[in-house]
């Protein structure tokens, strides 16, 4: 599906169509976000924000405004300077109508507990941020996370187990779950084939340097197989969004 059809505009009813969760989950459901240049770039001076237009960015928050939960790694959340969802960031009409909470939790995932109690990400939040994090990280860290408000969850032994990890988020009610990556986390859930729906937005620039791709991590025994869902595009972007397929 090609949007806009003739030039025609796209209205927000027509976004959320495309862009909603599977009804009556019985598992997590993991939709993934990412922007790169046309090169491949998946940041300009480390930080993915000098990439996106106004339309990757209203899609980006149109995420937010439909999932349970927003999954990020460490990483990411300090980069792009992570704080809790704010009920001023999302739809709450859209939010209310769908029966989701007023705000998404944001889970971030680190397994060295490397998030400090005093961050934003813990303490400038609606809901508790949640702590993926691995039974290797130090006592004294997880300690102080879940002293200062965080839910502290234990999802692996040397590190994060990305199925353990959406266990946890399955526990707490929390299915329709928005990856905003980065691309470590991206590629392990490729490596443990949680992906199930991937968005990317190709931004119209050529940026060179050194900036990493959208997925890096263990290789899967075998490329995961996509299907094109649909395709938008804006000021020269390309909003993609791709499904999973399983045999």
């Amino acid at each position: 599906m090609l949007w806009p059809p003739r030039g025609d505009g796209i209205t927000d009813a027509d976004l959320e169509r495309l862009y909603a969760y599977p009804d009556d989950l019985d598992r997590p459901f993991v939709q993934v976000n990412f922007v790169s240049s046309v090169d491949g770039a998946v940041s300009v001076d480390g930080r993915s924000g000098g990439l996106g237009n106004a339309a990757d960015k209203k899609v980006f928050a149109l995420g937010r405004d439909l999932c349970d939960v927003v999954l990020v790694g460490a990483g990411t959340a300090r980069a792009e300077g992570y704080r809790g969802v704010r009920a001023t960031e999302v739809r709450a009409e859209r939010r209310s109508r769908l029966g989701l909470s007023p705000v998404p939790p944001i889970a971030v995932v680190t397994a060295r507990c490397s998030i400090e109690p005093s961050s934003p990400l813990v303490g400038d939040t609606a809901v508790p941020t949640i702590v993926l994090t691995a039974g290797s990280a130090p006592r004294e860290r997880r300690d102080a996370l879940a002293d200062a408000g965080a839910d502290v969850v234990v999802a692996g032994d040397g590190s994060v187990d990305p199925a353990a990890a959406l266990r946890a988020l399955d526990e707490r009610g929390l299915r329709r779950v928005d990856c905003e990556g980065g691309p470590g986390l991206f590629g392990s859930l490729i490596a443990a084939d949680l992906v199930d729906v991937l968005c990317v937005t190709f931004s119209p620039l050529l940026v060179g340097g050194d900036a990493g791709r959208i997925a890096h991590g263990p290789l899967p025994e075998a490329p995961r197989s996509l299907e094109l869902a649909s395709v938008l595009h804006a000021d020269s972007a390309l909003l993609l969004r791709y499904r999973r397929t399983r045999a």
